[in-house]
């Protein structure tokens, strides 16, 4: 595999780790004990911290990638292996 399809995979492992990432460790206003802001949806986060959600996410989407790469480099599942003429 070259280096910028490994790079352009990785990407899109962490894009998608942010979706799956994201609800975790949010509070809304209502949970944190705060006045809530006029014009706000209650359902808005209190406080958006980008620092810990990005690090959160690379960690989440290294894993991932990682397991990719690994099944990609050993061959743990092929698409031989995965028979789709039953369905």
């Amino acid at each position: 595999m070259q280096w910028t399809s490994a790079l352009a995979i990785y990407i899109l492992f962490w894009v998608f780790s942010v979706f799956l990432v994201l609800p975790f460790g949010m509070k809304t206003s209502e949970e944190a004990n705060v006045e809530h802001v006029r014009g706000q949806a209650e359902s808005a986060p209190h406080e958006f911290l980008l620092g810990r959600l990005a690090l959160r996410v690379t960690i989440v989407a290294t894993i991932l990638f990682v397991l990719f790469y690994l099944n990609y480099t050993f061959g743990w599942i092929t698409t031989d292996m995965v028979d789709l003429t039953k369905y």
